[in-house]
């Protein structure tokens, strides 16, 4: 069916933290004064993307996973529902401080296929930007006790950050990105997120933003441990490609293209979005521009593709 990539088309949402560099830095049409999140790689019910080109334009990235498995080398062991979701985050303000359940919690309380482990590339990050990143709490008592008094700053644990690095978010990791950071976040297709402090801001009606402490309690990792990882660095000819992580959900690359490079397909399907530059992608001879801000799937239809240019893309697959 697809001989060539699967263009996405991303869909805005908007958040009280949000800015506009959604617009400003990758082209996007905001519809939001405070736009925070635009879903580049999604087929999650909250904000399907839409497929730009071939027989399936118009179509949604769910619908072509339910009807088109032979894309993505679907099995039934695969469950129901698209496992992937790529994300960009414009924190022009701090984002809620929050926490993620794993999948046999979401399954019995939520009613939902996956929990929520993801993963942060930084796109771009002001001088003294920071992240927070896990707690300082040695016990479940003391994690509880602290969420209760409020006692934020000794509870969190913060950590400084620039464009490059990486992080990886385990579910049950107490985390919130920072303002004056651009991320592109890869995750679980997952929208449960239970709010552990939010500064104390009102919506736009001027109420308080719910907490969820109870769930938050419950699916937090206690005591906190940093995720260990080694970032494996190869060569295909002119691409540079870095394994930035290696888990049971997803595994993420980097990739720096100077030049030109023949690769071969080797995992079910791979999302790949253009962080920087613009190259040519070639399949089956039909080559197709991508420049910065262009997210699309080379699906398990095409074997063989070639690279030509100079860019950085954040690759992705199950």
């Amino acid at each position: 069916m697809y001989n060539e990539p699967i263009f996405l088309e991303p869909v805005l949402q908007e958040r009280i933290w949000g800015g506009n560099k959604l617009s400003t830095e990758f082209g996007y049409q905001t519809p939001y004064e405070h736009t925070g999140e635009a879903w580049v790689i999604s087929a999650h019910p909250n904000g399907p993307s839409k497929i730009k080109n071939g027989p399936l334009e118009d179509n949604t990235l769910q619908d072509a996973w339910e009807k088109h498995g032979e894309l993505f080398n679907r099995t039934e062991a695969a469950g129901e529902s698209y496992p992937l979701l790529v994300k960009i985050l414009d924190a022009n303000e701090n984002l809620s401080v929050q926490v993620h359940p794993d999948d046999s919690y979401a399954k019995e309380k939520e009613g939902v296929p996956y929990g929520k482990t993801e993963c942060w590339y930084v796109l771009d990050a002001e001088e003294g930007a920071e992240l927070i990143l896990g707690h300082h709490a040695k016990n479940r008592e003391e994690l509880q006790e602290s969420m209760e008094k409020g006692a934020w700053e000794s509870l969190l644990k913060h950590v400084p950050v620039t464009a490059g690095d990486f992080v990886y978010v385990p579910s049950g990791t107490i985390h919130a990105i920072g303002a004056g950071i651009v991320i592109l976040e890869t995750q679980q297709s997952s929208d449960i997120t239970y709010r552990v402090y939010d500064y104390d801001r009102t919506d736009a009606n001027g109420n308080p933003r719910d907490l969820h402490l109870k769930q938050a309690a419950e699916v937090t990792n206690v005591p906190h441990k940093d995720p260990k990882g080694e970032i494996i660095q190869e060569t295909i000819e002119d691409l540079t490609v870095r394994k930035l992580v290696q888990e049971a959900y997803f595994t993420v690359y980097h990739w720096d293209l100077r030049g030109d490079s023949i690769l071969e397909r080797k995992k079910d399907f791979l999302q790949v979005s253009v962080i920087k530059g613009e190259a040519a992608i070639t399949t089956d001879n039909k080559t197709f521009r991508v420049e910065k801000g262009m997210n699309f799937i080379i699906p398990n239809t095409v074997k063989y593709f070639s690279l030509q240019g100079n860019a950085e893309m954040i690759v992705s697959h199950t």
